[in-house]
């Protein structure tokens, strides 16, 4: 079982990969949900075929035994009822069914771990017997892609989205399809769709106001989240909107990194701080040239920790399964500390 501790320093990593390796997110997330299958055509029959960034897959049977590579899509393959028999490490930390969105879909079981991030294991993952390979979120090279297309049928990454930069819709969409599960997949996409739109139409408040998603990877380190990460999207799609300043330091997908001399960057109307460090917020509020920025002397900045409850985990997920709990648990306060 997973400590607390060791949750954190997970996700305080994948804070660091995204200012490392261009950890870019979900550009049209705001697009329209999937259709429903036209009229006539049975839905989850096999084979399908799936296009991909190196052309396309055909799945000849419904998977039984899937293994993901992608960061993030193991959690819509277990949104569909289904549990990867292998799936990629987090940082060495291994939080696998320690979130609250996902602990009762793992049931207690977890995957077998068949590399971290890249670096994946292809004797392990043959080892597994995969009806299917999965790399929605991911950045898979071709020779990767080659050599595990000799150990099962392998859906890569889509061609119209950067590496790491599926958008959450999408992943669930093609992971219904290669599963055979498209009723479901479109079914929970129209559900989380709903979700954001009530919360629209409850809080029209949040409608137009400038947001920032920012985190400190230390003593005077800050860094702002891209306009297309995944975390920014979510706030997105509640009603706020990313200021210009932000969106062109940002085009390339990367967070922009800035020192206290620029917390100036960050004096929006709603500014939230995902931290890793139960210390970070005391930090943050400390900083003198941060106590003058109107955001947080009006307090409308709100403070969400990836763990205690892992709020910033769920908004940094982005998935079909987290983004709900995200919701959930992020909206009051959101709500609490908006610009009157």
């Amino acid at each position: 079982m997973h400590t607390t501790t060791t949750v954190k320093r997970g996700l305080a990593g994948l804070l660091a990969f995204a200012l490392a390796a261009t950890l870019a997110a979900c550009g049209n997330s705001a697009d329209p949900a999937p259709q429903a299958p036209a009229a006539g055509r049975q839905a989850g029959a096999f084979p399908v075929t799936i296009e991909h960034k190196y052309g396309s897959t055909e799945i000849k049977k419904k998977p039984e035994r899937v293994v993901t590579l992608g960061l993030t899509d193991q959690e819509a393959v277990l949104a569909l009822g289904v549990k990867p028999v292998g799936a990629v490490d987090w940082f060495k930390e291994r939080p696998y069914g320690a979130f609250p969105w996902t602990s009762a879909l793992w049931g207690g079981t977890q995957p077998e771990i068949v590399g971290e991030r890249g670096d994946f294991n292809f004797e392990k993952i043959a080892s597994l017997r995969p009806d299917v390979i999965i790399a929605q979120y991911a950045a898979l090279p071709k020779d990767q892609y080659d050599k595990l297309t000799q150990i099962a049928p392998t859906v890569a990454q889509s061609g119209k989205f950067a590496d790491f930069a599926t958008p959450w819709r999408d992943m669930t969409g093609t992971i219904g399809k290669a599963l055979g599960q498209e009723p479901k997949a479109k079914e929970l996409i129209s559900g989380v769709d709903a979700k954001l739109a009530k919360v629209r139409q409850e809080h029209p408040e949040f409608a137009g106001r400038t947001v920032a998603v920012a985190d400190t990877t230390g003593q005077g380190k800050y860094a702002a989240f891209a306009a297309n990460d995944p975390r920014t999207v979510l706030m997105t799609e509640l009603g706020f909107k990313v200021p210009q300043q932000i969106a062109d330091l940002t085009k390339d997908g990367n967070p922009t990194e800035f020192g206290t001399e620029r917390l100036d960057l960050v004096d929006v109307d709603k500014l939230i701080w995902l931290t890793s460090d139960a210390a970070a917020p005391a930090q943050i509020k400390a900083e003198p040239l941060y106590q003058k920025l109107k955001v947080a002397q009006e307090g409308r900045a709100v403070f969400l920790p990836y763990s205690e409850p892992p709020i910033g985990a769920a908004v940094t997920f982005a998935t079909v399964l987290s983004i709900p709990y995200a919701i959930d648990q992020s909206v009051p306060l959101l709500a609490a500390a908006t610009k009157k």
